[in-house]
């Protein structure tokens, strides 16, 4: 097995994603599994904050809309939850967005809309 940069926290996030998956199934929307990731990420001490927005910024002004990332756990990760029959090049240019305009390095899109959990681990390079 690789070796890999925040490597366990990852593992630990995914880990309470198959349990809210195994509970659940699919079929929900996106929402219950978000609630049901909160119940989750505190039974398991898993640090995080959930709907964060991140400001946009261009050519050194904040504009007025921001992205609103699902969760950031450890302050290094940011998790994007879908419930979709399967996961597009679309939802991995939105976590890549996210990771831009927050400066993290290291996201995770979960998908709970098929019959096991999907997940996608996305680095962006040169990030702060």
């Amino acid at each position: 097995m690789e070796d890999f940069e925040l490597k366990q926290e990852t593992y630990n996030i995914i880990g309470a994603a198959m349990e809210v998956h195994t509970v659940l199934g699919n079929g929900f929307l996106e929402g219950v599994y978000h609630d049901a990731l909160i119940v989750e990420f505190e039974r398991r001490k898993i640090p995080y904050k959930h709907e964060v927005p991140l400001p946009l910024m261009y050519k050194g002004v904040q504009l007025s809309k921001n992205y609103i990332a699902d969760f950031f756990c450890y302050d290094k990760i940011v998790v994007e939850l879908k419930a979709v029959s399967g996961l597009s090049s679309d939802h991995s240019s939105q976590v890549l967005n996210y990771l831009k305009a927050s400066g993290l390095k290291i996201g995770l899109l979960l998908n709970f809309g098929g019959s096991s959990l999907e997940n996608k681990r996305l680095i962006m390079s040169g990030s702060k």
